[in-house]
């Protein structure tokens, strides 16, 4: 399975301009028994969609045209925390989430946003697919919604700049840096000395461009969709914060499924997410070559004196009282000690 990078781009250009008006792909079964709603955020280019509209074909076909699931990209359904309220009440059957927004009603499902915890993709899925995923599943499912096994891939964000490469800790002292609106995230960068401002994303670029902000945090994907590129001159790849989609499903609507339909659907869903990850990936290798020739000069720094500057900021011990003693020695047994 291959995707262009031109395609996501054209299509989140498209998104922009048009607010994400379209219809959905529809995965079309003769006389289904269940026709449902899977709603997600992301461009209908993107390696989530990609993916998804294969795992729809799949099983349409393995389950004899019994399940039609029906696809939702880039907030056609409304904003996640519409789509949220959806999956409570049934108005969507299916919902990918960041952890990072789940956490307002899971408070648990952020703890993999925790800064500069992951250092690679392997430490992500030991972590995920091990202890530490099973137990924020489990806190999931007592906010009474199904997930599945899998969570899928966003990325790892990293740090541009108009005014200077991020090296170390100190270059964060003073720097003005546009963070979403998370207590997590103005949590770590004032344990910078930085200075966050919370702006919503669709101001990032007149910000960074009037120069209200010097910089910002974004995966790969997003500083290439936005033309982030347009006003910043440094790339650092900081890695500092990992986050992935949790795949939901409504309560009610899963059990409806007879038990042999769901092992087929969540077996594709599964499969489906472990795909979008090798494709994510791809994704961010291939941008960071296309990034340097539009002029973003990229830099690797060392994360250890970042861990060391949380550390001792009191930023982990912080959050490890939020997460609370069991979660955060499962992050630690998988990414090392932190706190």
């Amino acid at each position: 399975m291959s995707f262009s990078r031109r395609a996501l781009l054209k299509a989140s250009a498209a998104t922009a301009v048009l607010g994400g008006i379209g219809a959905p792909f529809v995965a079309r079964a003769q006389q289904a028994e269940f026709t449902y709603k899977y709603a997600n955020n992301l461009p209908d280019a993107h390696p989530m969609n990609v993916r998804a509209k294969e795992m729809a074909a799949a099983i349409k076909t393995e389950t004899n045209g019994r399940v039609d699931l029906q696809i939702f990209p880039n907030n056609q359904l409304g904003s996640d925390t519409d789509m949220l309220s959806q999956i409570r009440s049934g108005g969507v059957e299916f919902f990918t989430l960041s952890g990072l927004i789940l956490a307002t009603l899971v408070p648990a499902a952020s703890i993999n946003g925790i800064g500069f915890a992951f250092p690679d993709y392997d430490t992500v899925w030991k972590a995920m697919d091990g202890d530490l995923g099973g137990y924020i599943r489990k806190e999931i499912t007592k906010a009474n919604l199904v997930v599945m096994d899998k969570i899928w891939d966003n990325g790892f964000r990293e740090t541009t700049s108009s005014s200077k490469p991020i090296n170390g800790p100190d270059d964060f002292k003073g720097f003005k840096i546009r963070v979403p609106v998370s207590p997590l995230w103005t949590s770590m960068f004032k344990a910078f000395d930085a200075a966050p401002a919370p702006i919503n994303f669709s101001e990032v670029y007149s910000a960074l461009q009037t120069k209200i902000v010097e910089g910002q945090e974004n995966p790969l994907a997003i500083i290439s969709t936005a033309k982030l590129y347009e006003v910043q001159k440094y790339c650092s790849l900081t890695n500092h914060m990992w986050d992935g989609f949790w795949f939901l499903a409504n309560r009610r609507a899963w059990e409806k499924l007879p038990e042999d339909v769901r092992t087929i659907v969540a077996k594709n869903i599964n499969a489906a997410g472990v795909n979008e990850r090798a494709d994510v990936a791809k994704l961010n290798a291939g941008l960071r070559q296309e990034l340097a020739g539009k002029g973003l000069t990229f830099n690797q720094p060392d994360v250890a004196p970042f861990r060391e500057k949380l550390r001792s900021a009191g930023f982990y011990a912080e959050w490890k009282g939020k997460y609370g003693d069991e979660a955060w020695a499962l992050l630690e047994k998988a990414v090392g000690k932190l706190s």
